[in-house]
């Protein structure tokens, strides 16, 4: 029962924490800001695993676990509530377009002004960006909501790995531990299936639904403007991590340990010669009551003892490189995949979901069993971890080979005068062609051409009138389009995506069969750090390496991807009141380069620093090996000593006895 109550609170907590993951595009563009911003956001949820990890961890073993983390679901569920709280304090979303959606409307501007500068600058302007909403419609302070959410979603779900992993350790037999970690584990990462495929969903939902008049959206999921309905599914994640609480609260602090464990199973000649050995040290029976003032004398020195194992720094070190290449991989991959693919939001999400994380379901699942099958010692699952992860290395080397090109957009992968060669350097938007029109080359509302270009803006593409309404809406005159002035433009990017959609099937294979060979090092990875330290300090072990991870992983590596990702940004987009906002399009080569580059160079790190470890490791098994020998030695001396003197007292007292009767004999005689 505490199995699949576990499960199921992984299962929450993976699919909120995937969600949030899937949500990344939308949240940058509701609340235009870059990609570092939402690295912020998305490390915000370990700073409140930071927080509090250490502690919970070590004095939460010495308490009631299960409730324990009753508690850290519930806090899970009100954390995500608050995430999506914005939504209904905020206006509504408005995004830069110059196309009209009333069908019976008279007015018909031309996306081309020409007149007074001055006046048509103030009163685009004035229709474009109110002076009073500026002060009032915050997105600093909306932004901010979702950032304290996700911490405390931080703080809630730091008991449940922990605790949980323990607990399990603690009282089932150890041939079945690790296939139980590994169902646990492989469950958690089977949320993130439906964590993604509700990020797909919601995307394909406008973010005003039921606010808003749907005839009146101009712009369809693929656009760059486009902002799904991403509060939707914090709603459905909060409901369900609610849920997850309730079966702890009604399960005990300590379960029946399974197996022989006492004289009533043995023979009676067993009985007499084997002792019952003292309980754990890391058992904690439910009567036990230690004060908190007696558990915080014993923290400093247990984690000194910790952290001066060798073996176990080693691993954490390997661990924490390894986890920064995967947790900034992941956080991007799906804006990769719109990026460089050119896939919406909702299909990159929905790929994610069902071809992507299965496979991590399957591997680790397979490693754990594998490691139950083979019956690996720490040694084994230590070299098995690093064979696996080693081949997925080198698969992965080919995704730099898998290349698409940029989008053609005149003014910024293209030169007004040269239309048929793709460069970044820069170029100006305003030319020639379009320079009887007072543009803004801020905005981002482009058109395709007829002739297969895109154009920035309607405005920037020379058109000087426009037929039709929403997304129906057709320019003509276009003077950038063609040199007869007569060509017509189209809202919307042109979908000019033949070679990557070649590309796209053999980047998802090649991504399966890697995740699938890397994850199968996943469970016999964390067997070692279960089992390279003592028994008493497993927990401790486990909630110190989750903090380290979080710590130095889980915050920066979001933040710092996303920095490298902003400086290959080709086009940003403004904000409503000034200023930058969410980037439009990038320079897919560099994003490429500087996604994968990062990724490898992180895990090449790791394998260098792995080379020390399997020397301690190798070391510390033997020197354990050599020390329980003795130990045996030591112990059977002992008892045959022991033995010995017990045969001489009786022997003795044989003789005493034999004494005393020889003289009772003597004196009845006499």
């Amino acid at each position: 029962m505490f199995l699949v109550a576990l499960s199921f609170a992984y299962f929450a907590k993976a699919l909120s924490g995937s969600y949030m993951k899937s949500t990344i595009t939308q949240l940058e563009r509701r609340f235009d800001i870059p990609s570092y911003l939402i690295g912020v956001i998305d490390g915000s949820f370990e700073i409140g695993n930071l927080l509090v990890i250490a502690f919970v961890s070590y004095f939460g073993a010495k308490l009631h676990r299960p409730k324990i983390i009753a508690m850290g679901c519930v806090l899970m569920s009100i954390g995500t509530f608050i995430i999506a709280l914005p939504h209904f304090i905020i206006g509504r979303y408005e995004f830069e377009t110059s196309v009209r959606w009333a069908t019976n409307s008279t007015l018909n501007p031309s996306p081309c002004p020409v007149g007074a500068a001055a006046d048509l600058t103030r009163d685009g302007k004035l229709l474009e960006v109110p002076a009073k909403g500026c002060e009032s419609e915050s997105n600093l302070s909306m932004w901010i909501y979702v950032l304290l959410g996700n911490v405390l979603r931080g703080i809630g779900e730091t008991p449940v790995q922990p605790l949980g992993i323990s607990y399990i350790d603690d009282f089932a037999t150890e041939e079945n531990a690790a296939l139980y970690v590994g169902c646990v584990q492989t469950i958690s990462v089977v949320g993130p299936v439906f964590g993604y495929l509700l990020g797909s969903l919601c995307a394909k939902i406008y973010v005003d639904i039921g606010f808003v008049k749907m005839e009146t959206i101009t712009i369809t999921p693929a656009d760059a403007r486009w902002v799904g309905a991403w509060w939707l599914g914090y709603l459905i994640a909060g409901v369900i991590t609610l849920l997850s609480a309730i079966p702890f609260w009604f399960l005990p602090r300590s379960l029946p340990m399974s197996g022989p464990q006492g004289p009533e199973k043995c023979t009676p000649e067993q009985t007499s010669f084997i002792k019952t050995p003292p309980p754990m040290k890391h058992k904690y029976p439910a009567d036990e009551h230690t004060s908190f003032i007696e558990m915080a004398k014993d923290f400093i020195p247990s984690l000194r003892t910790l952290l001066g194992h060798p073996v176990y720094l080693i691993y954490l070190c390997v661990t924490v490189i390894q986890l920064n290449s995967l947790i900034g991989m992941v956080t991007y991959k799906p804006k990769f995949i719109e990026q460089h693919f050119r896939q919406s939001a909702s299909k990159a999400n929905f790929l994610m979901g069902v071809i992507n994380i299965p496979a991590v379901a399957l591997g680790m699942f397979s490693g754990g069993l594998l490691m139950k099958r083979l019956k690996l010692n720490l040694m084994g699952a230590a070299r098995f971890a690093f064979g696996t992860s080693l081949i997925g290395y080198f698969l992965s080397l080919f995704f730099f080979a898998m290349s698409c090109e940029n989008a053609k957009i005149a003014g910024v992968t293209l030169s007004y005068d040269s239309m048929d060669r793709i460069s970044y350097d820069k170029h100006p938007v305003v030319t020639a062609c379009n320079s009887d029109c007072l543009c803004s080359p801020s905005d981002w509302d482009p058109v395709c051409g007829e002739n297969g270009i895109t154009y920035v803006s309607p405005c920037l593409a020379g058109c000087s009138t426009s037929a039709g309404s929403g997304r129906n809406t057709v320019f003509s005159n276009c003077s950038c389009v063609g040199v007869a002035g007569n060509f017509t433009a189209t809202t919307g990017q042109c979908l000019d995506k033949d070679d990557c959609d070649g590309m796209f099937p053999y980047f998802l294979a090649l991504s399966v069969i890697s995740s699938f060979i890397i994850s199968l090092g996943g469970t016999p990875g964390y067997m070692i750090l279960i089992r390279c330290t003592k028994p008493q300090l497993k927990s401790l072990a486990l909630g110190f390496h989750a903090l380290a991870t979080r710590t130095l992983a889980g915050i920066p590596a979001p933040i710092y991807f996303g920095a490298i990702i902003d400086t290959t940004c080709l086009k940003w987009g403004q904000k409503r009141c000034g200023g930058i906002g969410a980037c439009r399009i990038y320079n897919t080569t560099a994003y490429r380069i500087a996604y994968l580059g990062l990724t490898m160079s992180l895990r090449t790190a790791s394998f260098l620093i792995c080379i020390p470890g399997f020397i301690l490791l190798s070391r510390q098994l033997k020197r354990e090996e050599r020390n329980a020998v003795n130990a045996a030695l030591a112990n059977g001396s002992t008892e045959l000593e022991a033995l010995r003197k017990e045969e001489l007292m009786i022997s003795n007292s044989d003789q005493l006895q034999q004494l005393s009767d020889n003289s009772t004999d003597r004196e009845t005689r006499l």
